[in-house]
């Protein structure tokens, strides 16, 4: 009964903090799903100078996914976005921690992210899906996805609404909990209360904390799972 307070005592909200240690409070296999873009070990700098925390080490990578995948139900799923370069440091982490590599996404960008291509033009994006035993999905997607720009206004590697929400929609069901350990500006929240689901979002950065709380804060319109169906 306590760890399950615990749980609910910590759904539809943003938390500031570290998420090793704000995981590490969450008791095991207290959420449905987990969806998140971490920070890609690139050193990371957009146009405008603005960067992401912890992105230029990778010492937070396995605890935190070792907590991720502990508070994860048995026979669910994670999403994680990666940057490729790092995708060795990255698979053996989600293997270390249990997270079953099953599929893998791409998205296709109409423009290229890196500003001064040396090899080659950027022009996708990438995440795995990893299981947690045997989950079956709500529904299965292409594994070759139409990128949908943020427009980045909010945060510096901010994810479309659309693009978390198809995710959401597939790998859970409606009145589950979707742990997002590195929320940035919230938008894997916004998604998810948009498709009925309870949030549990944790950010570093006060900064985008804040502003994540602020987009959950206003008032908006609940959208039917309908609208995240892409084929």
């Amino acid at each position: 009964m306590e760890q399950h307070s615990a749980a609910q005592g910590m759904r539809d909200r943003i938390i500031r903090g570290d998420c090793i240690e704000v995981m590490r409070d969450m008791p095991t296999g207290s959420v449905d799903f987990v969806l998140t873009d971490p920070p890609y070990i690139a050193h990371y700098r957009d146009r405008s100078g603005r960067s992401v925390a912890n992105d230029d080490n990778g010492a937070w990578l396995a605890p935190a996914f070792r907590e991720a995948a502990r508070v994860l139900k048995d026979n669910r799923f994670c999403v994680s976005f990666y940057g490729w370069p790092q995708a060795d440091r990255f698979l053996a982490a989600w293997r270390d921690a249990g997270l079953r590599p099953v599929g893998h996404l791409v998205w296709v960008k109409f423009y290229h992210s890196n500003r001064e291509p040396r090899f080659l033009k950027y022009r996708h994006e990438a995440a795995y899906l990893l299981a947690k035993g045997s989950p079956r999905p709500t529904r299965v997607i292409n594994d070759v996805l139409a990128w949908e720009y943020s427009g980045n206004r909010l945060h510096p590697t901010e994810k479309a609404v659309g693009t978390m929400g198809l995710l959401i929609e597939s790998y859970s069901r409606p009145g589950d909990t979707v742990l997002d350990p590195f929320a940035g500006s919230g938008t894997s929240a916004v998604a998810a209360r948009e498709l009925g689901r309870h949030y549990i979002g944790i950010e570093l950065d006060p900064r985008h904390a804040e502003t994540a709380r602020m987009r959950l804060a206003a008032k908006v319109a609940p959208k039917n799972d309908s609208d995240y169906h892409h084929g």
